[in-house]
C-alpha cells in the first residue's frame, strides 16, 4: 500500500516507533539472555537434543501455519478460491505482527487485509476473526487438558477427567447448533439499525454444519499439533514430564493471546511457560527452576524463528505487489 501524502511527510522515526520499539527490546532481551546465561549455555540444550530434532519441530510448527491458512481459505471460499498462496502470506504477516506488537494489536491487520486483498468487508473479518479466536482459546484449555486427565491418579479418577474432557470438547458443536435461537433473541432485543451489524456478524459464521466441523477440526488439530510439539520440546531440553510439558506449552501460548503481552513475547512468553509447568507439577526448586527457565527462552526463541521462517518461505510463496 502506497504511503499517502500525511504519512509520507511525518518524520520516519515516528513512522517506524513501533517497529523500532519493538527491535529494541527484542535487543534488550538478547542482552539479558546473554547476562544471565550466556548465548552458549542456552543453545547448548539444542546441541545436546541435536539438531535433527530442532529442524523437525521447526517443520511440525510451520505446518501448523499452513494447516491455520487452510482454516481461512475454507472459511471464504469464494473469496479466495485459487489464492491459497496470497493467503497464506496475509496469515503470516497477520502472525508476525500478533508476535511482535504489543497489547494484541497486531489483530486488527487481519480485517483489514482481508478487505485489501479479498475484498472482505471489515465487520465480516472482524466477526469470522472472533470465531476463530474462539475455536483457538477452545482448542488451547483442550490440549491442556489432557496434560491434566495424564496426571490423574487411580482409575475412577481418570475415567472422571476424560468425560469432564469429553464435555468440554464438544461446547462449540452445542453452542453452534443453538446459534439460532441465540440470533432470535438477538434480533428481538436490537434496534432496526442493528440488525445490520447482526447480519454482517451471522456471515462471519460458518456456512452450515459441514463448515464448522471442517473449521473446528482443523483448529484442534492445529493446536493439539502445536501444544505436543511444544511439550517434546520442553521435555527434551528441561527434562519435564507430560503433564508439565503441557502445562508450560499452555502456559507460554496463553501469554501470547492475552490482551497485554510484551512486544515479541519477550519476558512474558517464557514466564508463561515456568508459571504453566509449575502449575502442572514441575519442579520449582534451585537447579531445576534454572533449567526450566533456559528451555523456557529456548522454547520462545523456536516460535518466533518458525514465525519468522514462515513468513519468508509466505513470501516466496507469493509475493506482494510492487507498493504494498
Amino acid at each position: 500500500m502506497k504511503n499517502s501524502p500525511v504519512s509520507s511527510r511525518r518524520p520516519w522515526i515516528i513512522r517506524h516507533a513501533m517497529t523500532l520499539g519493538t527491535v529494541a527490546i527484542v535487543a534488550l532481551y538478547a542482552a539479558f539472555i546473554h547476562y544471565v546465561w550466556g548465548w552458549g549455555r542456552v543453545v547448548s540444550l539444542w546441541s545436546a537434543a541435536g539438531w535433527g530434532t530442532a529442524a523437525l519441530a521447526l517443520v511440525l510448527l510451520l505446518a501448523t501455519y499452513v494447516l491455520r491458512t487452510w482454516r481461512i481459505y475454507d472459511y471464504f471460499p469464494h473469496e479466495t478460491g485459487g489464492r491459497f498462496g496470497t493467503l497464506l502470506r496475509l496469515v503470516q504477516v497477520h502472525n508476525l505482527l500478533n508476535i511482535m506488537l504489543p497489547f494484541r494489536s497486531g489483530e486488527a491487520s487481519f480485517p483489514l487485509l482481508m478487505r485489501r486483498e479479498f475484498g472482505v468487508s471489515l465487520t465480516r473479518a472482524t466477526a469470522a476473526l472472533l470465531v476463530m479466536r474462539l475455536f483457538d482459546l477452545h482448542a488451547l484449555l483442550a490440549a491442556a487438558g489432557v496434560g491434566l486427565v495424564l496426571q490423574t491418579g487411580g482409575t475412577m479418577g481418570a475415567i472422571w477427567a476424560w468425560a469432564l474432557w469429553a464435555a468440554f470438547l464438544i461446547l462449540p458443536a452445542l453452542a453452534f447448533a443453538l446459534r439460532g435461537h441465540a440470533f432470535k433473541l438477538a434480533e428481538k432485543l436490537l434496534p432496526a439499525k442493528g440488525k445490520t451489524l447482526l447480519d454482517e456478524i451471522k456471515a462471519g459464521l460458518p456456512l452450515d454444519a459441514n463448515a464448522f466441523a471442517r473449521a473446528w477440526g482443523a483448529t484442534l488439530v492445529n493446536w493439539f499439533t502445536k501444544i505436543a510439539v511444544l511439550a517434546w520440546v520442553l521435555g527434551l531440553l528441561g527434562g519435564l514430564s507430560v503433564g508439565p510439558g503441557f502445562g508450560g506449552a499452555l502456559g507460554g501460548e496463553l501469554s501470547s493471546v492475552l490482551p497485554v503481552h510484551a512486544p515479541a513475547g519477550v519476558g512474558t512468553y517464557p514466564a508463561g511457560i515456568t508459571a504453566g509447568a509449575i502449575a502442572f507439577g514441575a519442579d520449582a526448586g534451585g537447579m531445576a527452576l534454572e533449567e526450566l527457565g533456559k528451555a523456557a527462552v529456548n522454547t520462545h526463541i523456536l516460535v518466533i524463528v518458525s514465525s519468522l521462517v514462515g513468513t519468508a518461505l509466505s513470501l516466496l510463496a507469493a509475493r506482494p505487489k510492487r507498493g504494498d
